[in-house]
């Protein structure tokens, strides 16, 4: 299923987000940002669950924000993860 989240702080304005019903990562892209080093942070996460991804990546600063465009994914992941608990 095709998640879209609008990121805060970080140069990307969007994460695209496919998770499978196993809750592995399909895909993601992400809108804006910097090209070549999300396109490799995508590449990374493809096959991880969304509690992997979570535990890697949350709390990632980008030079002196209190966010990353890896901490957006994670928090993108916990919004996704919390919408399937609650469903």
């Amino acid at each position: 299923m095709q998640h879209i989240y609008n990121t805060k702080g970080t140069c990307s304005s969007q994460i695209i987000i496919d998770v499978d019903e196993h809750n592995k990562i399909e895909n993601v892209v992400f809108i804006g940002g910097c090209n070549g080093n999300l396109k490799g942070i995508s590449k990374l996460v493809k096959g991880m669950t969304i509690d992997e991804v979570i535990q890697k990546l949350e709390g990632t600063q980008c030079g002196f924000r209190p966010t990353s465009c890896p901490d957006q994914l994670a928090s993108a992941l916990k919004q996704i993860k919390e919408m399937k608990i609650n469903k």
